[in-house]
């Protein structure tokens, strides 16, 4: 029994509960009340292709139909190894309408990990987006028993040389298959026979030993939770008035959750890429934006580095900006080919109007509090600098924007607070993926920075004794698929699912994220990291005693190693090193051997959760001090306090270019490290063990 002072729930007038849906009623719901001839598109080449809702329905009927002719029943599990594109929002409802299972699969996940979601699962079917995924699996597919079908959604030689014409065939010809199927009566049983309650879609994560957990969800609760979450925002119009840019990858919840909102509000989505959204923001200017706080980050570092530079700018530009720059350029070019060097004795020049207004407007803007009316003086000097500064920040986003949804992981409230202060209205919430995404969300009036939200209706949320976040809901997942015991960890007998995060509620209701119980954490790009594998693997070394991950709300993932000293002193002296500990841990032969073991603990794992910078630290963790619990394990809260500024050493710039020195030397120059050092055996990871190449 978990003992809670009080529960929380959803205030008045903030969204209402929609239970007993199936995720294509969504669709059907906007076919009928928001017809929109632009609701879905995709950038091929240079121009938009767009399809109608009601087009998009007929698609998602015909891959249903098509997908039951290959003799597969309610139930059976779909991979999908995709792109997120409109090819996997339909084959994603399509799966859904014919009562299968579909089980969305990172495209960044390592091929070992792809090929065991596939052995779990027991898929049937393997829908991939195009032969140059298919081709990095193809040679692991034949040991997986129960896969009958794979199916290459991109046309373009998808049967050439790839052995059984039968079992490997293309989205458009599973697409002519089911519409000679087609009919209203079969449209109709499809579904009269899909029930809320029925699983729609296992969704793996990292699991604490470093194989993937499947989270169940139904129906149910990812139309339960997307219609909570939409029907708390005002203002959120129907149909094409609202437009969608959308980058995120629909294999999480998050995104996923979000698409099957616009989808049933008959929205206009154009599908994108990380690459491509800053090109076509101008282009699409979207009323919605989601994005996760790196985006965000990146975006407030850049005003931050315009300010400090000094550019005779009030705004933000990317590359061919004209500015302080190119009056630098026409300096040198005064000055025969070389740049003036400034007398150090000769004051500086004044700044520019532009530089002072923009260090205004920023200074302003960092006053803003989110969820306050300004008023007075302050009040007037917004509208001044909206007009000289503000205004271009919004061009940025392009120009139309009405909300800018944050999720993932937590956004700092400075960067809420300059943002709002711009008119921009961030969204924050907070969820996981066994919560079929939100338990919170910023909405409306209830919108305050450096918190999560209040609760989403038809949500409770406790605090533990200990501190952990505890919800119930109708949106949550009924556990983990084929794992009982780690089910049994994740929801109590009281029905309360065990977040694993800390955090507090304020006087107002507003959830506050405070740190992690768990292990597991996000980054800010919202993937998540299981730091026991990695840990683990360093220390089997016997020149490591302790290795901890850390990175929980950063845009990557780094180390603190505490050496096994007397191990690593008989073995520097077994190569000449007779040094000192501190001299010891900064010499190059040394952090190189350490590199060497986290290169190797690095495989295995994709790319977005391997160590990309360590520091070795001269310090014992025990009981005593704090660094380890009762049971001897780290104790990861106290040791992120102790070890702080180390932390953020490692995500500084300073550290980051020494790095990229380091690293140059390390990999670049081995044979110049062998030299001078012993020879530092070179990991090797095989490319079963690697990240798919997209």
């Amino acid at each position: 029994m978990v003992c809670c002072e009080q529960t929380y729930q959803a205030p008045p007038n903030s969204g209402e509960v929609f239970l007993g849906r199936t995720l294509p009623s969504l669709l059907d719901e906007a076919c009928r009340r928001s017809p929109n001839q632009t609701a879905f598109n995709q950038r091929v080449k240079s121009t938009w292709q767009s399809l109608s809702n009601q087009a998009f329905q007929s698609a998602v009927e015909e891959v249903a139909c098509g997908l039951l002719d290959l003799q597969l029943e309610k139930g059976d599990r779909v991979a999908l190894l995709m792109h997120s594109d409109i090819n996997l929002a339909i084959a994603d409802m399509g799966t859904l309408l014919a009562g299968l299972v579909n089980v969305p699969i990172d495209i960044t996940q390592t091929i070992e990990h792809i090929v065991f979601i596939l052995h779990h699962s027991e898929a049937k079917v393997l829908i991939v987006s195009n032969l140059n995924l298919f081709n990095q699996i193809a040679s692991y597919l034949p040991d997986i028993s129960s896969l009958q079908r794979v199916i290459v959604a991109e046309e373009e030689g998808e049967r050439r040389g790839r052995g059984d014409a039968e079992s490997i065939f293309s989205l458009h010809e599973l697409r002519s298959r089911g519409k000679a199927l087609i009919s209203e009566e079969r449209c109709v049983q499809l579904r009269t026979e899909l029930a809320p309650d029925n699983l729609a879609s296992i969704v793996y994560i990292p699991g604490v030993t470093g194989e993937p957990v499947g989270v169940m969800l139904t129906h149910e609760n990812l139309s339960g939770n997307a219609l909570a979450a939409f029907s708390g925002i005002p203002n959120l119009e129907l149909g094409a008035k609202e437009v969608v840019l959308s980058f995120l990858p629909l294999t999480h919840v998050f995104a996923r959750v979000l698409l099957y909102g616009h989808l049933n509000y008959g929205h206009s989505i154009y599908f994108t890429t990380i690459t491509k959204v800053m090109k076509l923001i101008p282009e699409v200017k979207p009323t919605i934006f989601a994005t996760v706080p790196l985006f965000l980050e990146k975006f407030y570092s850049k005003i931050l580095e315009e300010a400090k530079r000094g550019r005779g700018d009030t705004g933000i530009r990317g590359r061919g900006d004209k500015g302080t720059r190119g009056q630098g350029d026409k300096e040198t070019r005064r000055h025969g080919g070389t740049r003036r060097q400034e007398n150090l004795f000769s004051p500086s020049p004044p700044p520019s109007p532009q530089r002072l207004i923009l260090k205004w407007s920023l200074n302003l803007a960092k006053k803003y509090k989110l969820g306050e009316i300004p008023r007075g003086r302050y009040a007037l000097m917004l509208k001044l600098f909206d007009r000289l500064v503000f205004s271009k920040w919004r061009v940025v986003f392009g120009g139309n924007l009405k909300y800018l949804i944050c999720g993932g992981a937590s956004l700092k409230a400075e960067i809420a607070n300059l943002l709002a202060a711009a008119r921009i209205t961030v969204l924050q919430g907070y969820g996981l993926t066994e919560t079929a995404s939100a338990v919170t969300c910023c909405r409306g009036e209830y919108n305050y920075a450096g918190t999560v939200g209040v609760a989403l209706p038809g949500v409770e949320i406790a605090i533990a004794t200990d501190g952990e976040i505890l919800t119930r809901s109708p949106y949550m997942t009924q556990g983990y698929y084929k794992n009982q015991a780690a089910t049994q960890k994740l929801i109590d007998v009281d029905g309360w699912l065990h977040t694993g995060d800390l955090g507090k509620i304020n006087k107002a209701g507003f959830l506050q994220i405070t740190g992690l119980k768990k292990s597991r954490f996000k980054l800010s790009t919202g993937k998540y990291v299981t730091p026991e594998p990695l840990e683990s693997k360093l220390e089997k070394s016997s020149l490591v005693a302790k290795a901890v991950t850390v990175g929980s709300e950063r845009k990557f993932c780094s180390m603190l190693i505490f050496p096994h000293l007397e191990n690593l002193h008989e073995y520097a002296l077994s190569v000449g090193l007779n040094l000192a500990s501190e001299t010891l841990l900064k010499h190059p032969c040394i952090i190189a051997l350490y590199q060497m073991l986290v290169d190797e603990a690095n495989c295995h794992l994709p790319y977005w959760s391997t160590i990309k910078r360590f520091q070795l630290i001269n310090y014992s963790l025990t009981i005593e001090n704090g660094g380890l619990t009762a049971n001897q394990q780290v104790n990861r809260a106290q040791v992120a306090e102790i070890f702080a500024p180390e932390i953020n050493a490692m995500y500084g710039e300073v550290w980051g270019r020494d790095w990229e020195k380091r690293g140059q030397l390390d990999a670049g120059k081995i044979s110049d490290l062998n030299e001078i050092c012993p020879v530092i055996p070179t990991s090797y990871c095989p490319v079963y063990a690697q990240s798919l190449s997209s």
